[in-house]
């Protein structure tokens, strides 16, 4: 008997609701895979969405074009092939046995069944994955082939095949401001996963996801829209995706800057690799992954903007102590940060300016020597701003973090660094992880905004230190402190608020109100003892 047809599953209206029904879903794929084939799995097929709905967009607007000028069927299957019309527009070209319909329409028979086609809808997809790296040569070596594999579960694969169809991320028949928006959708749910798998993971998940708040303190007080963005430990491109945001934001074009980078997880680089050209970005991310110390892919690169959080406080890394990037002192062998601060410095072009996470002890420490590079760093007037985060930012790591902002021309602040100490701000989305709210981001980059003068939608009116969030230091202040950058050491206490109460009578007052509780201590403190005498 002939199974009757399952109706398509209503898809939620809310952005929230549709990226939480796909990670259930998804999440049902999970079975014997391990994490990080399962994560590949899943944004695997996030991108292959992605580049056919981006395709059957524009293959609709020529279509429509060549109709408004009066061309026949016949001239249109002619000329609607023509992948310059394609990668000419950005858009990658897609053959016919990797577009979405095509395994759509396989995906529901997969499973076992008498209708059941003779090959899976796993290999199906290693084959679209297949053409689309050899119809798009730089994609080649960047997209997952493991969708066959015995791990992973062929009729759920298929099932989330068939929800990933019915959400529709593409206006069909549409281009222009709807492709946009499409792409933007599916860009959220790429973002949203990594955001998932990356707690998923733990400790792992700090290897390529950095959460957005921490990136955004980082693009909003930079305010990248135009030139050259560099991140040598790019992670999955978040510190990229976030700056085209923001250049969106201020009606720029993502255009306007080019992205360099480097990673050195395979995994993780193909995963940067995706996540640009679901955004739209052209990143020179290398032909393949590699060690930033061991291999610098990018060594005459003069950057505008250097945006990074790299891993803290690795021991093994690829250290040569006659490094010309080592300007300022040669970083220990048993500690990279330095390294990675020396390595950022060299990139700056002579306006450029850096972010860059750290972990708190990188603002103090002496050990290794680098004390003296961080003396030397700070002489050279490069340090424009420090911040201190709040705790549990990060679900993968309990070390407190900070981050440095550099800049090679400070101008008006010339001599003087910027400290601000943010820890007390944020709020708790449940008991692990802490995020920081539009209005905390805003009140640290329109601080910075201020003492800098620049003219930005943050900015305050007129930069003033305030006390227990920040201060203004020369260089002459931080050589009093030893060179060490830790904001508390600057910023002072908080003001208390004047409650009102004449300072003599609150005295009285709390002296009252402690010989009572000293009062009550004692009789509480007898009748422990009476007790005890009587149990004796």
């Amino acid at each position: 008997m002939p199974r009757t047809p399952k109706a398509a599953p209503q898809m939620p209206s809310t952005m929230k609701e549709l990226k939480d029904t796909l990670w259930k879903a998804a999440d049902k794929l999970r079975g014997s895979m391990d994490a990080s084939q399962y994560k590949d799995v899943i944004l695997g097929l996030v991108f292959l969405k992605y580049v056919s709905d981006a395709f059957d967009e524009r293959r609709a607007a020529i279509r429509a074009e060549l109709l408004a000028e009066s061309y026949d069927e016949e001239q249109i299957a002619g000329l609607i092939d023509d992948t310059d019309e394609y990668t000419g527009r950005g858009v990658f070209w897609v053959p016919t046995n990797a577009r979405w319909g095509f395994l759509a329409e396989r995906a529901k028979g997969s499973g076992p069944s008498m209708n059941a086609p003779e090959k899976s809808i796993g290999a199906l997809i290693d084959e679209a994955m297949d053409a689309v790296m050899q119809a798009n040569p730089q994609l080649n070596g960047t997209l997952p082939r493991i969708f066959n594999r015995d791990s992973v579960d062929q009729r759920r694969l298929g099932e989330l095949v068939d929800l990933f169809n019915s959400a529709r991320f593409a206006a069909q028949g549409q281009g222009g401001s709807d492709g946009r928006r499409a792409r933007d959708l599916l860009g959220e749910v790429y973002e949203y996963f990594l955001e998932k798998f990356a707690a998923a993971e733990g400790k792992r998940g700090g290897e390529f996801y950095t959460p957005a708040g921490v990136v955004r303190v980082l693009v909003e007080l930079l305010q990248p829209t135009r030139g050259r963005v560099y991140d040598p430990c790019c992670g999955s491109g978040g510190m990229f995706v976030q700056a085209e945001k923001f250049i969106d934001a201020h009606h720029g074009e993502g255009s306007d800057i080019s992205v360099y980078g480097q990673e050195l997880n395979e995994r993780t680089w193909r995963m940067a690799k995706m996540n640009l050209a679901i955004h739209g970005l052209t990143g020179q991310l290398g032909s393949r992954w590699g060690d930033t110390f061991a291999r610098d892919l990018h060594p005459d690169l003069e950057a505008d903007f250097v945006m990074a959080n790299p891993p803290f406080n690795i021991k093994d890394w690829s250290r040569s102590e006659d490094d010309p990037r080592w300007r300022y002192g040669v970083p220990p062998a048993g500690n990279a940060n330095y390294a990675w601060i020396q390595h950022i410095l060299s990139k700056l072009a002579p306006r450029g300016q850096a972010g860059v996470v750290m972990a708190n002890g990188s603002m103090s420490s002496n050990s290794g020597g680098e004390g003296r590079i961080r003396a030397e760093i700070v002489e050279a007037d490069l340090v424009s701003c420090m911040v201190a985060l709040p705790t549990q930012l990060f679900r993968s790591t309990g070390i407190p973090v900070c981050v440095w902002f550099f800049a090679k021309d400070k101008g008006a602040r010339a001599g003087e660094v910027l400290f601000i100490d943010a820890r007390n701000l944020g709020h708790m989305v449940d008991r692990a992880e802490r995020a920081l709210s539009d209005d905390d981001i805003a009140r640290i980059a329109g601080t910075f905004h201020a003492w800098r003068g620049i003219d930005s939608d943050a900015a305050l009116d007129e930069y003033e230190n305030v006390p227990g969030f920040c201060c203004s230091a020369t260089l002459a202040e931080i050589k009093a402190a030893d060179y060490a950058l830790t904001p508390g050491r600057y910023v002072g206490a908080a003001e208390l608020e004047d409650d009102g109460e004449p300072i003599g009578e609150k005295l009285a007052r709390l002296r009252a109100e402690l010989e009572a509780q000293f009062a009550e201590s004692a009789r509480l403190a007898e009748v422990v003892r009476e007790q005890l005498g009587r149990v004796s």
